[in-house]
């Protein structure tokens, strides 16, 4: 709600302070200029990342207007993990292999459906319960394994925003290019004399970069923000499960490794011991 209202506020203060000292909106409607910034910057992104990354910023800018990682997300991971681990404590490891065969099936992943449609946490939760279940191994061996995929994963989220902050960084530039070659069609048509064809081509080239620096600054650098956030807020949520998954290598009770994995999330989002217990009391029941 809040990224809409930081839009709203641009286009509002931009435009409207245009319209305030006599301009007029017409005048920044240019297509042409528009096609030359944004294919440009479409270009050099699709040059200069995999199409993976592409996929992965297409798919992830519409949901930047709203919060993925909320309180209740949070709250949803750590009672899933409590379940989890309470029924490897009670029925062994071995007894979770049915759960980790099919999570769609499963008694206990089945009771977090938002949790379950993120196919990689449920795979990074599956994989590291079987690498337990195959035989002890040290607690100190688990959480250097943790930490290595953990630091894969952090240059993997990360990715989409740098890319997209490189776009930021060179639309500037290609608002100049826009501007240039307005000023090159500009120069062709002196010797005609009409003076008001000479004005709108000047204006035009003008707004090229006007344009670049606005697509910059007011969104596709927020953007990159949001896309960091985004990734800073997903790796939070593995290393709490990793938290919780080493408590509980050490011996200690699963209502004990949950609160391991509480105390690792960002303090924002963080439930508090009363509500996650709370939570776990009711998801128990279910």
């Amino acid at each position: 709600m809040f990224k809409l209202v930081g839009m709203a506020v641009i286009f509002a203060c931009v435009l409207g302070g245009f319209v305030m000292a006599g301009g007029q909106l017409m005048v920044l409607v240019q297509p042409v200029e528009v096609l030359i910034i944004g294919g440009s910057a479409l270009g050099a992104f699709l040059q200069a990342n995999p199409i993976r990354i592409f996929k992965i910023v297409l798919a992830k800018s519409p949901s930047m207007f709203k919060e993925r990682f909320t309180h209740e997300y949070y709250t949803s991971v750590l009672c899933m993990m409590y379940e989890i681990l309470n029924k490897a404590r009670r029925d062994g490891l071995l007894s979770l292999e049915d759960e980790l065969d099919d999570p769609n099936s499963s008694t206990i992943f089945s009771k977090y459906p938002d949790l379950l449609k993120d196919e990689r946490l449920i795979t990074f939760v599956c994989d590291y319960l079987r690498i337990m279940s195959m035989g002890s191994m040290a607690p100190h061996e688990f959480e250097n394994l943790f930490d290595m995929e953990i630091n894969s994963l952090k240059e993997e989220l990360d990715h989409p925003a740098h890319a997209v902050n490189k776009v930021a960084e060179g639309l500037p530039g290609f608002g100049i290019v826009a501007a240039v070659l307005g000023v090159v069609v500009t120069m062709g048509m002196i010797g005609d004399g009409d003076k008001e064809a000479l004005g709108h081509h000047v204006a035009a080239a003008l707004i090229g970069t006007f344009l670049g620096i606005l697509a910059a600054y007011g969104f596709f650098g927020p953007l990159s923000n949001l896309l960091e956030h985004d990734a800073k807020e997903e790796l939070n949520v593995y290393e709490s499960i990793k938290a919780s998954m080493v408590a509980f290598s050490s011996g200690l009770p699963p209502a004990l490794a949950a609160e391991f994995g509480r105390k690792v999330l960002m303090p924002g989002h963080r439930p508090s011991y009363k509500e996650l217990d709370a939570s776990i009391r009711e998801a128990t029941k279910r």
